[in-house]
């Protein structure tokens, strides 16, 4: 049942509050996601063959994997593309690309615990394609800012080396993405993999929290249900739970901003079955009956608006106009959050059934 907006707040906040999940114990990360210091990398591989592969192979690629700076170490480690439409050339240059140690790094590395990474790139070697990285970064940081259940990020300069030559091919900045088990090991849960699952599976309250965040930056390209083509569920987002055997009470976890208005990627297109035509453009998918867990979601949401504006104002390297681009962006989301009749005119009335 849905309350009105107007009559309904301090009963939807009491309901939705006696729905949240009670809190695991928070671990700390581990040291590469400890820090914010920009890191110092080279990755040397045979780039040439793994960009001519990577628009139909995902296979990896020999390759070392190097830390600059007081206390240097090199890893051997296994490079391969990933993603999807990143991999197109018509898109991207330069795929995104998943770091595996080929060992486990020792007690003293800076990777210590650390299995696979993923690594977002700089896509095109234009410079002008940095401020679309930086934003993806912040969008990062902003979901950080909401939940401890999310993934956290590491800003990186990198120097990619073309292995049989020696030579730099370019040097970018870029991040890294925490694993998927890391993430749930440092909140007390485990991640569950299966093809689907079903609405009564999903925490009501995680789930209207990843609603209103893909709304708030303007996110299609994903699904908290179902997988694309030939994956696990589900699309761009993970799922944890309190125990792998038993799949009650999920947590979708997303990831994969790019294609997201907050972004504005030139290659980002909104999914034909959604009624918009630019990603700028806000359409919400939530679920009519998270409705009352998505009002207390925009109540959170409004109380942390200052820091999440502060966020993206000290992402670092981001341009002034990307800064001022996105600020607005969400300005604009949080001046409809704030709106009774405007948060029950575009997202409430919006939901999905």
């Amino acid at each position: 049942m849905f309350f009105p907006v107007r009559v309904a707040s301090w009963i939807a906040v009491a309901l939705a509050l006696a729905l949240l999940p009670a809190s695991p114990a928070q671990a700390a990360p581990k040291p590469l996601f400890a820090s914010e210091a920009l890191l110092e990398l080279r990755i040397a591989a045979p780039f040439s063959d793994l960009i001519r592969a990577a628009p139909h192979s995902i296979e990896p690629f020999d390759a070392t994997l190097s830390l600059a700076g007081a206390e240097p170490e090199t890893h051997a480690i296994r490079l391969s593309a990933r993603g999807i439409s990143r991999r197109d050339p018509n898109n991207c240059e330069f795929p995104p690309l998943k770091i595996e140690f080929k060992e486990k790094p020792g007690s003293a590395s800076l990777f210590r615990g650390q299995k696979s990474l993923k690594l977002v790139t700089h896509c095109r070697g234009d410079r002008g394609y940095l401020d679309y990285n930086l934003l993806e970064y912040a969008a990062y940081k902003l979901l950080n800012i909401l939940t401890p259940v999310s993934f956290r990020v590491r800003m990186a300069e990198i120097d990619y080396v073309e292995a049989r030559t020696g030579a730099v091919r370019i040097r970018r900045l870029g991040f890294l993405v925490e694993d998927t088990d890391e993430l749930a090991e440092r909140n007390g849960l485990k991640e569950i993999r299966t093809d689907r699952i079903e609405r009564a599976q999903l925490n009501a309250a995680a789930v209207a929290r990843l609603d209103l965040f893909q709304y708030m930056i303007g996110n299609q390209d994903w699904s908290d249900r179902r997988a694309a083509a030939g994956m696990k569920c589900c699309h761009n987002v993970r799922l944890l739970g309190p125990a792998a055997d038993d799949p009650h009470d999920l947590v979708p976890v997303a990831y994969d901003f790019d294609s997201s208005g907050f972004v504005d990627a030139p290659y980002a297109l909104p999914p034909t079955e959604v009624p918009i035509s630019t990603v700028r453009t806000r359409y919400y998918r939530g679920l009519c009956e998270f409705n009352t867990q998505m009002i207390e979601a925009a109540h959170q949401v409004l109380e942390k608006r200052a820091d999440l504006v502060v966020s993206i104002g000290s992402t670092p390297f981001l341009s002034e106009h990307g800064k001022g681009s996105a600020t607005r962006y969400l300005e604009d989301f949080f001046g409809e959050i704030a709106n009774p009749d405007k948060l029950k005119r575009r997202i409430v009335d919006n939901c999905r059934r």
